[in-house]
């Protein structure tokens, strides 16, 4: 009898998984929204709504023997899963990847699940900013660099103000990047305010057009016209709220081993940014963890014991790009890690957002 395999949560490591084992089981995904979004491409959907449905996947096109169930897991537990609608589905794997919650635009609003909603609420900002003369952006981690990159790159005569109160860019990495990172924000004169919060929050929604003023905690009055949240990631782990599965952490992360099971149950997996481990929060190691679970479960499956362990490592990786031709990275190497040269981040990353990678992996031509 031909196991299933049910897959929570269709971002970047949910849909890898899904994808890799619809030929050897009866795969299930399940999430509410109507597709995959590419965050790292929301960005350039914002400022370029021409280009902005690239950043959008329909799950339809993902499995060809699997199924997806659009709906909202509520409750989690050894057998399965019980979804918004009451429904009641089980299975002989469970794979956790709910993912997280960030800040619209970097990802889309949670109320809207419709790819024609997502791509209106894009098209709305992208007029508010368009007619802005000052941005500010809050928050200066690569969300906000990105955000204040691909806003140069369209208007470059607009201010973008990034406030933070970090005391440097990009801390871990290497001297070299974060001075490179400085030289080109200079360059296309994005101002930094670091080491700098707010007394208050502007007046006005984020993504909102108005005119107004706020003051940094060292007395600075900044004028803008429109701003934009970066900061604050939300785990996406409220359907284990209810502790039927796992405790979770004091972070609401899920506990996983090294073969990334969820703890005490060898058929449950967490992989991305719900599992407890101290991976950077990012698409890469989301994917790098779903290649694993892939593993592991193909072993059970053909009856064998998993044997692929995930091993975090201290040296970091990025590849932030500027807009389209700008931007800095670092890359691991067999003698460390090493700054990515420009062109380098360009072909990996700022050319198309990976969006040939994920047309191939949702079959689109």
């Amino acid at each position: 009898m031909e196991r299933t395999v049910m897959v929570i949560g269709g971002g970047y490591g949910g849909t890898l998984v899904a994808k890799e084992l619809d030929a050897a089981a009866n795969v299930i995904l399940v999430d509410p929204r109507e597709g995959f979004v590419n965050a790292a491409a929301s960005l350039r959907a914002l400022t370029r709504p021409d280009w902005a449905p690239n950043a959008f996947f329909p799950f339809g096109t993902l499995l060809e023997r699997g199924r997806v169930i659009r709906d909202r897991a509520v409750s989690v537990d050894p057998k399965g899963v019980t979804l918004a609608s009451g429904q009641r589905v089980e299975a002989d794997y469970l794979v956790l990847a709910t993912g997280s919650g960030y800040s619209y635009p970097a990802k889309p609003n949670p109320e809207a699940n419709d790819v024609a909603q997502q791509l209106d609420d894009l098209r709305r900002t992208h007029k508010e900013l368009s007619g802005a003369g000052r941005v500010l952006i809050l928050g200066a981690g690569p969300v906000g660099l990105e955000l204040a990159g691909e806003i140069k790159d369209v208007w470059p005569d607009k201010a973008v103000i990034i406030v933070d109160r970090a005391d440097q860019l990009l801390p871990g990495f290497l001297p070299e990047v974060r001075d490179g990172l400085h030289h080109q924000l200079n360059e296309r004169d994005i101002e930094l305010r670091l080491g700098a919060g707010l007394t208050a929050l502007p007046p006005v929604p984020p993504g909102q057009a108005a005119r107004f003023a706020v003051t940094t905690d060292q007395g600075e009055e900044i004028v803008a016209d429109i701003w934009f949240r970066a900061f604050g990631v939300r785990i996406n782990t409220g359907c284990l709220a209810d502790g039927h599965l796992t405790p979770l952490t004091d972070q609401g992360m899920i506990p996983v081993t090294e073969h990334l099971n969820v703890r005490d149950h060898n058929h449950v997996y967490a992989v991305g940014d719900v599992a407890d481990l101290p991976d950077p929060k990012m698409a890469s190691y989301a994917m790098e963890h779903a290649a694993i679970v892939v593993r592991n479960i193909r072993a059970q499956l053909a009856g064998d014991q998993p044997d692929a362990v995930h091993t975090p490592t201290l040296d970091r990786r990025i590849l932030l790009p500027l807009g389209t031709h700008a931007g800095v990275g670092q890359l691991p190497t067999p003698h460390g890690p090493s700054a990515a040269t420009t062109e380098t981040v360009h072909e990996r990353k700022g050319a198309d957002l990976f969006t040939a990678r994920f047309a191939a992996r949702f079959n689109r031509a």
